[in-house]
């Protein structure tokens, strides 16, 4: 039950996101649950081996390279799911996960438990 409510609260926030002028762009709700669920797996399959790749470089930007690999999946996710995009390419892919992350954060503060 945890999972699916992890899932519509960031699709909805992706709504969100793509409401803010981040520059990025989803055609709908139901592209925004398509572009959830594939931003899911991509963050539980693909960003631990980006994180320990990309090791050295955070270790010395003090972790601010970490924004960086969040952008990456961001970006990889918009460009698997048609009707999630980003206008601004790496710019809107950073300020989008980083949105996207305040969004859901506060989302999830708002649900109850």
């Amino acid at each position: 039950m945890d999972l699916l409510v992890t899932w519509l609260v960031t699709a909805f926030a992706l709504l969100i996101v793509a409401w803010l002028p981040t520059g990025v762009e989803i055609d709908g709700f139901g592209k925004a649950l398509v572009a959830a669920l594939v931003f899911g797996l991509l963050n539980a399959l693909v960003k631990p081996v980006l994180q320990v790749l990309a090791l050295p470089l955070n270790i010395l930007t003090l972790g601010l390279f970490s924004f960086v690999v969040n952008a990456a999946v961001f970006a990889l996710a918009a460009t698997l799911v048609s009707g999630f995009s980003l206008r601004n390419g790496f710019w809107s892919a950073l300020l989008g996960s980083i949105a996207l992350s305040l969004v859901s954060r506060l989302l999830g503060l708002i649900l109850p438990s």
